[in-house]
């Protein structure tokens, strides 16, 4: 029984570690779930900066049914995407949520909609699509834009804002900066 609790415990820090790796990227990531996101996989789902759904998915919070609570992070990460209320209730009731429930509850940020949407590649590339305005533009500046996210997520608010003017200073006056002024861009 000891070696069983020591093993489960190396799997939990370690899927800890693996899973915050994850987030903390300097890249902007996406779960694309087609089928069903259970236990671990819903986990998986939440270490990441967005969560897609194809029509007939389903994420699913399943450890109460198997008598245990998440233990990769993903209580703590549901907590902070959907609000305490609906983790409670997800955790709790195990409930199956589809796409139209994650789209209403902040767990899924886009549902494919294609006419093929949830078929393999073709999902793959509407999801690439779908993430595209986020990650269009000089990758200096989405590492910078992901770092300053992240700190603000996780850091206390004086730790953040001084991670946030640390981050402005690589970027201010650095090559996509200069091109935005020498194109006189606009807000837009």
């Amino acid at each position: 029984m000891h070696l069983v609790f020591q093993d489960g415990m190396k799997m939990c820090m370690f899927m800890q570690n693996a899973l915050t790796r994850l987030l903390r990227l300097p890249l902007l990531s996406v779960a694309l779930v087609e089928g069903s996101a259970l236990g671990g996989g819903s986990e998986l789902t939440t270490a990441c900066d967005f969560r897609l759904m194809a029509p007939g998915s389903v994420i699913q919070f399943v450890h109460k049914h198997m008598g245990l609570v998440p233990g990769w992070g993903g209580a703590a990460r549901l907590v902070r995407i959907v609000g305490s209320q609906n983790a409670l209730k997800m955790l709790g009731g195990a409930l199956k949520v589809d796409p139209e429930m994650g789209l209403q509850i902040g767990l899924a940020d886009g549902v494919l909609e294609g006419p093929l949407a949830g078929s393999g590649a073709n999902a793959l590339l509407e999801a690439e699509q779908w993430l595209g305005c986020y990650t269009k533009g000089p990758a200096p500046v989405i590492r910078a834009l992901k770092n300053v996210v992240v700190s603000g997520r996780e850091l206390p608010l004086e730790a953040a804002l001084r991670t946030e003017r640390d981050v402005f200073g690589t970027v201010w006056g650095g090559p996509a900066n200069l091109q935005a002024l020498a194109s006189k861009a606009e807000h837009k």
